[in-house]
């Protein structure tokens, strides 16, 4: 079973956009597996669970082997692929819950929360800090990342993530989204791109009657 482990506040822009404060090291929370939706899934239900839902388009780091790398030279062997995907939020619901100090499972969790596009194999050509990726919706870019722009970089956040939980094959670490978040609508329709890693699109699904 894969674990999805995901990075927030990893941007300075998008801590500014959210007026939060910036992290000493890297802010991890989890999302179970129910969250992933697939490129060959073409609707994302609404949750039920909130009103007002965002997109955050980010990088993916897909592992590809176990165990718990050496140092941050040695988190590169331990890469099997990249993708591009979405950590959806339930932005009402988070604000109610960090008002009160309380966990964020509920708004970043949910089922569908974590459209993922297709798995680039890893190698060591790739620079993981010279990668572009962009969200749009309804043909207007509201998005646009550069993994340059980073403030803990892919080998420090695979390194703290190792700290507390020895890495396996087939973890996925959504590693944080670049400012530009923002509503999705029932109807609305999210394209995520990258020139490395593709280009991919969702129909968000009609609101729920009674939540």
């Amino acid at each position: 079973m894969a674990r999805i482990f995901c990075i927030g506040r990893n941007y300075h822009a998008h801590i500014k956009e959210l007026n939060n404060e910036l992290p000493d090291s890297p802010v991890v929370f989890c999302k179970p597996e129910t969250a992933l939706v697939s490129p060959s899934i073409k609707e994302i239900p609404f949750p039920r669970g909130g009103r007002v839902l965002h997109h955050e388009v980010e990088l993916v780091v897909v592992l590809g082997r176990d165990g718990i790398p050496r140092d941050e030279a040695d988190t590169l062997n331990y890469i099997g692929g990249l993708a591009i995907g979405l950590d959806l939020t339930l932005r009402d619901v988070q604000s109610k819950l960090l008002a009160k100090a309380l966990p964020w499972e509920k708004s970043k969790g949910f089922d569908f929360s974590a459209p993922l596009g297709d798995i680039h194999p890893f190698d060591r050509s790739i620079r993981l800090d010279d990668i572009s990726f962009s969200c749009a919706v309804n043909g207007k870019i509201r998005q646009d990342g550069h993994t340059s722009r980073m403030i803990f970089p892919v080998p420090e956040i695979l390194m703290d993530i190792s700290r507390f939980w020895e890495l396996r094959q087939g973890d996925m670490i959504y590693t944080g989204t670049p400012e530009g978040i923002g509503p999705l609508q029932p109807g609305d329709a999210i394209e995520i791109k990258s020139p490395l890693l593709g280009c991919f699109s969702w129909k968000i699904g009609a609101m729920p009657e009674s939540k």
